[in-house]
């Protein structure tokens, strides 16, 4: 098994190392660092990234990482795990997606080291951590008022990553090609295998989620032959497409589907009210699928995304 070194600091099979990678200083010149957990086995195997906060106001990710670290659920009979509980620490102190000047550190990849404080942290993770691995997961939510039902977004053509989703077992397994300047896609352009795990809202705890992500890590390090444990069958359920119903109007929506539930065409999923009585929309669902995401805002305006319904 081969010697790492992040940030200067060698770590051998075998170790245990905390390491904190100074990023910035605040306006108060308070330091900034990224805090980085490192849990190596002597035996070769795999190198697996579990990251969360990416987005700094994504907490179950946090919750779900930081619980794996501090109750020691998963320690390696083979190979490293690095465990990377918050990256946005900036995002975070604000509850907020995205750094102090707006951007978004998911779209900020490979990242400068002169650049802004997004791109300074991408460059980070570029080089210090990407090279070092050969799976990741990492952990996100919807947005504000936007839920998830749990699942794995993967890219189907990605054979490795797909059987690391089947592995994984989340209730659901969603074909989501990577974005552009993503996390993921920089870590595939190196062939580098990482799924991203969704599930809730932003900034509200969900324990059905964050018990869902640990199991579905565990199953996966099972899988890879990381950690003890029954290797199970697969049970998760493959969407090949996803798309967003959206308003028709505006007014008050009224879901009468739940996350998870299937669907079919012409449904009736919930309805569209304004706040004197006189007006009455549906809306209708227009494939047969199952919903994995609903917007949990009741005032909504027209085009506004409603229900995400992923398609097998």
């Amino acid at each position: 098994m081969r010697e790492m070194i992040i940030n200067g600091v060698r770590i051998r099979p075998g170790q245990s190392l905390n390491l904190e990678i100074a990023i910035a200083r605040l306006p108060t010149h308070t330091l900034i660092d990224l805090p980085v957990f490192i849990r190596s086995a002597k035996l070769p195997g795999p190198s697996v990234l579990i990251s969360g906060g990416v987005h700094g106001d994504e907490i179950n990710g946090i919750v779900a990482v930081k619980q794996m670290l501090e109750d020691g659920l998963f320690v390696p009979i083979k190979g490293t795990l690095i465990f990377i509980p918050l990256v946005n620490v900036y995002g975070f102190l604000s509850n907020s997606r995205t750094f102090p000047d707006g951007r978004d550190l998911n779209r900020s990849f490979p990242g400068s080291n002169k650049g802004s404080l997004a791109s300074q942290i991408a460059y980070i993770l570029t080089h210090q951590i990407i090279p070092q691995i050969d799976y990741g997961i990492d952990f996100h939510t919807g947005g504000r008022m936007l839920s998830n039902f749990p699942q794995v977004r993967v890219d189907f053509r990605d054979k490795k990553g797909l059987r690391l989703a089947e592995a994984f077992g989340a209730h659901f397994t969603v074909n989501s090609p990577p974005i552009d300047k993503s996390f993921r896609k920089e870590a595939y352009k190196m062939k580098k295998h990482i799924l991203v795990y969704e599930g809730g809202e932003s900034m509200r705890l969900d324990d059905r989620v964050i018990s869902e992500g640990i199991a579905g890590t565990r199953r996966m390090l099972t899988h890879l032959g990381m950690i003890d444990g029954e290797v199970s069958e697969s049970r998760t359920m493959k969407l090949r497409e996803s798309s967003w119903t959206r308003a028709k109007v505006s007014g008050i929506f009224t879901p009468n589907v739940s996350q998870g539930e299937e669907v079919r065409k012409g449904q009736v999923m919930a309805r569209i009210t304004d706040p004197y009585g006189q007006v009455k929309v549906p809306v209708k669902s227009s494939v047969n699928g199952f919903v994995i995401g609903i917007n949990n805002q009741p005032v909504i305006n027209a085009g506004d995304a409603l229900i995400h319904i992923g398609k097998m």
